[in-house]
């Protein structure tokens, strides 16, 4: 294995242009505005900055990064590519702080390219799961607590919680929710997984008036040690929980509620492209940084 965090488009803005333009423009370059492809050209002028192009159909100027999350950054592009590649290949995430340290960046800087690159990788996914008939596991976790009184508090209502859906041998999508009830997870199920499914869960109450949503409903009773029986499991999805619950507790240790959907959405991307290497990973979250624009004045805004 060859380190590979010396190559140039992780540390020269060129090398990293021709990098992220390889992958958004694998054609030819793509004007922003009209989507002109023709009468494009590189302008070259002393005056001009490295990578500009200017639209013969439009009359616009543009670079790689325009309509992407990385636009208008004052951060260089060789640092965006680079945490983009840190935050696909590390498992259980990447803090803000290491960030930091290692792009040689302030923190509050740090902290809103993760989450920008965190944007990048939301999927946007619409197939229902399932669809073939296909098994689809679903499961709830809990994690940190929600608002002061929550201090000393039992039982799950003081926790943050996240309902994950896994379609078996396919992608997981995972949703944080206010609360575990039938009445909250119906229009997630409903919206997300097929009618042709079968629907696999614990021995919750909850998923019990959803299963007629569903072709067949199975469920394994964990209260009575029953994890597995024939090809019917939780497993799965609960397995994915557990490099989430490592990443939060011992890479982020601290998370609002107001941002837990995202991470998640960052674990489900991690997990979904799992089978492939850092490097395509990293290609993968690139393709996906067009059409998202995060404020560094709001952070928690919507992409």
């Amino acid at each position: 294995m060859k380190a590979i965090h010396t190559e140039p488009r992780f540390n020269d803005d060129n090398a990293a242009r021709k990098h992220l333009e390889s992958i958004r423009w694998p054609s030819g370059a793509i004007c922003p505005h009209c989507g002109g492809t023709e009468r494009n050209s590189l302008l070259q002028g002393k005056s001009h900055r490295a990578g500009l192009y200017f639209c013969g159909d439009c009359r616009e100027q543009f670079t790689v990064t325009v309509g992407t999350v990385f636009e208008r950054s004052k951060v260089a592009l060789h640092k965006w590519i680079y945490a983009t590649h840190l935050m696909c290949a590390s498992k259980k995430g990447i803090s803000a702080k290491q960030l930091e340290r290692m792009l040689g960046v302030t923190y509050k800087t740090a902290w809103f390219m993760s989450h920008r690159i965190r944007e990048a990788m939301i999927n946007g996914l619409t197939t229902p799961m399932g669809g073939n008939g296909g098994a689809v596991e679903v499961d709830e976790t809990y994690w940190g607590n929600v608002g002061k009184q929550a201090n000393g508090a039992r039982g799950w209502a003081h926790k943050m919680k996240v309902v994950s859906l896994v379609e078996r041998d396919g992608v997981k999508r995972s949703f944080h929710v206010a609360n575990v009830t039938a009445e909250t997870l119906r229009p997630i199920l409903k919206a997300q997984i097929s009618s042709k499914a079968h629907l696999m869960t614990d021995e919750a109450r909850v998923y019990k008036p959803l299963a007629t949503e569903f072709a067949q409903h199975s469920s394994v009773n964990h209260s009575a040690g029953e994890y597995k029986r024939g090809d019917v499991t939780t497993n799965t999805v609960e397995s994915s929980f557990a490099i989430l619950k490592r990443g939060l507790y011992g890479t982020f240790h601290n998370i609002s509620e107001q941002h837990l959907q995202r991470y998640a959405n960052e674990f489900d991307f991690r997990w979904n492209h799992r089978k492939i290497t850092d490097s395509e990973r990293a290609i993968a979250a690139l393709k996906g940084i067009s059409g998202k624009r995060l404020m560094y004045q709001r952070p928690y805004a919507q992409a």
